[in-house]
């Protein structure tokens, strides 16, 4: 078995000795060759060449957004170069992953334990017993997203975070909270919601001030607490929506508090949710910020949005 590791050299919970450490324990399973990224987008381009070459697995070491890029790597390989079956998930390559960011909301989502070393000893365990999960992704017009998106607030919290982070703070629960607090408090289109939802042969929601999508739950953690806006939310499933009418500091408050109950179920006269949704597109009437698994990617004034079903195998 042939396998690809992309390592993210920046990952926040690994060292050149765990790295050491899980390369020696991968080359006990299987024929590894091993990639730093050096920019971004670098890791798509790695794991796109790797399926185009016909690896049977790519395991990455990062954070949510280095898997992001190896997800969009093996989605967008030539599928005249990978011929593992009819299937879309067993035409390419396994994706494994190791936590090694900050958050690691996918390979929580899946089971994983959060420390890597444990990560890696599930992952050995799945190589030797041939074990996996074929699980659907959401894709935003050409890119495909693992866990969650967004249009609005959260993904201008998500660009205050960055911000911050590129100023030296390092991301912790308290930089998202003070990042969200701020965000409200300055009232960007809290007078005039910008967004709609529109959907095949059903009414435009209108007059909305933010758009969370997901693909599984949950949303994200603070800690070890998950975050629900979507509690029903699952990788087996169409996309998930929760959307705010409003953005006044009050509603928002009470709904982000809903979100973070231990039994989160976000509801109200300022909350709008769509279950298990195949297609849709958020129209902005002026640009909003985007973000796609905790990566900002600036800002945007129409997003299409897909349910892509049983798109990926990954080992767990």
């Amino acid at each position: 078995m042939r396998a690809l590791l992309v390592v993210n050299p920046k990952a926040t919970t690994t060292s050149e000795r765990s790295r050491d450490v899980l390369v020696r324990a991968l080359r006990s399973q299987v024929e590894l060759s091993v990639e730093y990224t050096l920019k971004r987008g670098h890791a798509t381009a790695l794991a796109r060449k790797a399926a185009e070459s016909g690896v049977d697995v790519v395991v990455t070491l990062g954070g949510d957004g280095t898997i992001n890029e190896a997800v969009n790597g093996l989605m967008t390989a030539d599928p005249g170069l990978t011929s593992r079956g009819t299937s879309p998930a067993y035409r390419l390559p396994a994706l494994a992953v190791v936590p090694g960011g900050s958050t690691n909301v996918f390979a929580r989502a899946l089971g994983l334990p959060r420390d890597w070393v444990e990560g890696t000893g599930v992952i050995l365990d799945g190589l030797r017993s041939g074990r996996h999960r074929v699980i659907g992704l959401g894709r935003a017009d050409d890119r495909y997203f693992t866990f969650t998106a967004g249009v609005g607030l959260d993904a201008a919290v998500t660009r205050r975070v960055e911000q911050a982070r590129l100023r030296g703070r390092t991301s912790t629960p308290a930089l998202y909270l003070r990042s969200l607090i701020s965000q409200v408090i300055s009232g960007e289109d809290r007078k005039a919601p910008p967004l709609s939802i529109e959907r095949p042969g059903e009414e435009p929601e209108t007059n909305l001030g933010t758009v969370i999508i997901q693909n599984t739950a949950p949303w994200t953690y603070v800690g070890d607490r998950p975050i629900n806006p979507n509690p029903q939310a699952s990788f087996d499933r169409g996309l998930d929506v929760l959307a705010l009418r409003s953005l006044g500091v009050a509603s928002t408050t009470r709904t982000v508090t809903q979100m973070t109950s231990r039994r989160a179920d976000p509801h109200g006269r300022n909350v709008l949710r769509l279950h298990d949704q195949d297609e849709f597109t958020v129209v902005a009437a002026r640009p909003q910020a985007f973000q796609l698994d905790g990566d900002y990617l600036g800002e945007r004034q129409k997003v299409h949005f897909l349910s892509v079903p049983e798109a990926l195998r990954v080992i767990c």
